[in-house]
């Protein structure tokens, strides 16, 4: 990565909050050159996770082990972790060893869609409507690009241009711990109306998902 994109990676993940992050990301294509070929969409989804004192994050009063210690590199990190069987994609927030981040949850499909089709064995909708769910429609299933810069990478996320769109609604985080004080804070941002959204009803998805 030369030093321009090193620059722009690291002042569009850091020097601002994570919530702005995690909202600025929405719009912007996010490519995986995998061993398959090109995948990739649209952000439609994402959620801020604001460290050691948030109790929904991994790195909640500090914790540090192995798995999370990605979590604790360079902005623009990526941070790949397994729950139930299942690959999550973040993307680390803030200098290093401020271990805050976003999670990628829902992706409108746009390059490689045959190839996801082939990986998810599933269309429609439920490609990738869900942080697992893009994962598995990449076709990764380990953690081998943690530490990695995004666009430095098989990762790339378009920080230049983002496709417009109507309206974002925050909401709590689907699936945190519910005990936690942070359990309900509206620190997941979507895309109003997109079909993409995890969780999202059917009669509340527009016909043009949202985009103007």
């Amino acid at each position: 990565m030369d030093k321009a994109m090193l620059k722009k990676v690291t002042d569009f993940f850091s020097n601002r909050s994570t919530e702005t992050i995690a909202e600025d990301c929405l719009g912007r294509k996010l490519i995986y050159d995998g061993p398959k070929g090109r995948v990739g969409g649209y952000i439609v989804e994402a959620e801020a996770y604001l460290g050691e004192n948030d109790s929904a994050a991994h790195a909640f009063q500090g914790r540090r082990t192995p798995s999370v210690e990605p979590l604790y590199g360079a902005p623009g990190s990526v941070y790949i972790y397994s729950i139930h069987g299942r690959y999550c994609f973040d993307i680390v927030t803030q200098p290093k060893d401020v271990p805050q981040g976003i999670l990628i949850r829902g992706l409108e499909p746009s390059d490689g869609i045959d190839i996801m089709k082939q990986n998810r064995s599933k269309g429609g909708v439920n490609l990738t409507n869900g942080p697992g769910k893009l994962m598995e429609a990449f076709g990764i299933h380990d953690c081998d690009l943690n530490l990695q810069l995004v666009n430095d990478c098989p990762f790339k996320m378009d920080l230049d241009h983002k496709r417009p769109f109507r309206k974002v609604i925050a909401s709590e985080r689907i699936g945190v711990n519910q005990d936690g004080k942070d359990a309900s804070e509206p620190l997941r941002f979507n895309v109003a109306g997109n079909p993409y959204v995890s969780g999202i009803l059917k009669r509340d998805s527009a016909p043009d998902g949202g985009w103007d």
